[in-house]
């Protein structure tokens, strides 16, 4: 069988439109062949001989549709992933917050860590918060994927020896427990985390989040949907609170209500009201 008999354009177009009505994702003909090597792997998983009975599979069985969403989908992530946004967090975001919130007496910042993959970013977002956040206040991180596979790693909360690159050694010594083949996240810092199964074409059901991170996630999605999940944060945003994406996003151009924000370690965006 050929490349083109086993995922003509029909197939494509068939496939494109599912995941896009599904979770959003753009699938455009010059990314087809990531679609297609994923597929490839999913059919030798799940012992099946075409890519049509495969879709009539995933259009039939929602267990079948999860599994495959979660096949497309890229899950890069690393601890402390573009420094300058925790720096910004550290010394600029945490301030402000707790600034606002002293005339409340509200001494609890909600973070929704979207599309957490792994969950190395939650788990940096947490230690972070422990280092610089006084004793009286609290934390509390929700941290959401569509890949089920992922949030099961990031649960348990070890990681391999070849992933905790990034992390300062001081870090490494007082939030991980060195065990055979890598670390474990101490069970106080996992408690500061609810880990979520969550896709960002639909509401989260959140509200009042004092900081969203969604970063190198919009970057898949087209404008139209990309516009609709960046309302939806605001939706769930507090006021006087602050968005990071991505350092290759941009709302630049897009009709949003937020506010552009440069501070001296990284950019950023604010809801204001």
């Amino acid at each position: 069988m050929g490349e083109a008999d086993f995922f003509t354009d029909v197939d494509f177009e068939q496939y494109r439109k599912l995941i896009y009505d599904e979770c959003g994702i753009h699938f455009t003909p010059t990314n087809r062949s990531i679609l297609e090597s994923r597929l490839k792997e999913a059919l030798r998983e799940k012992s099946v001989d075409s890519v049509k009975t495969y879709f009539s599979m995933i259009t039939t069985d929602q267990g079948e549709l999860k599994s495959f969403l979660d096949s497309v989908t890229t899950n890069l992530t690393r601890f402390f992933r573009n420094e300058a946004h925790f720096q910004a967090l550290e010394k600029h975001v945490i301030p402000e917050l707790m600034n606002a919130k002293k005339a409340t007496g509200n001494t609890t910042i909600k973070v929704w860590s979207a599309g957490c993959s792994t969950g190395e970013e939650p788990y940096t977002i947490a230690m972070l918060m422990r280092e610089v956040l006084p004793p009286s206040w609290k934390c509390e991180i929700v941290a959401s994927d569509l890949s089920l596979k992922c949030l099961m790693t990031a649960k348990e909360g070890f990681y391999a020896d070849s992933r905790i690159a990034g992390i300062p050694e001081n870090y490494l010594k007082k939030y991980f427990d060195k065990v055979e083949g890598g670390y474990k996240v101490h069970a106080d810092i996992m408690s500061k985390i609810r880990f979520d199964y969550h896709n960002l074409k639909h509401d989260a059901g959140l509200r009042n989040m004092d900081i969203v991170f969604c970063r190198n996630v919009i970057i898949y999605f087209d404008e139209v949907t990309q516009k609709a999940v960046i309302n939806r944060f605001w939706d769930a945003m507090a006021s006087k609170s602050f968005l990071f994406i991505g350092h290759s996003e941009s709302l630049f151009g897009m009709d949003t209500k937020f506010e552009f924000v440069k501070t001296e370690w990284a950019t950023l965006y604010r809801k204001f009201t």
